[in-house]
């Protein structure tokens, strides 16, 4: 977990970007604020979320282009992890479609920024 270090500006950068995106994202959808402890657990998630994005982007290969596996690689994490959590989630507690789809949509669009954030900044990969 090293690269985590090595790249702390980039993924505290994607972290601010994403806190910022889920800002306007609320207030768009007219939500009320939240207390210190949800803010303290969602800046903690986003900024896993960056670090695990930086990963992913420093592994994946650019076989087909760069920006193509950037956008690529938050498609997939998004689709294949966060998709399937939230909408189990969501259906055990017997909330509303809408709701989980309104939440996917909030982390699709961290995922695309985050990780568009981390490609413009650059990574710099873990000594082999």
């Amino acid at each position: 977990m090293i690269y985590i270090a090595l790249n702390a500006i980039p993924i505290l950068a994607a972290t601010a970007a994403g806190l910022l995106f889920g800002y306007f994202y609320a207030a768009l959808l007219r939500m009320r604020g939240v207390s210190p402890t949800i803010f303290l657990t969602v800046v903690i998630a986003e900024f896993w979320l960056a670090a695990i994005l930086a990963g992913a982007l420093i592994l994946a290969p650019a076989k087909q282009g760069v920006w193509t596996m950037t956008l690529g690689s938050a498609f997939v994490i998004w689709f294949g992890f966060v998709v399937p959590v939230i909408m189990t989630s969501y259906r055990f507690r017997r909330l509303s479609v809408r709701a989980a789809l309104m939440d996917c949509m909030h982390w699709l669009g961290v995922m695309i920024i985050q990780a568009t954030i981390l490609r413009l900044i650059g990574l710099t990969p873990p000594p082999a």
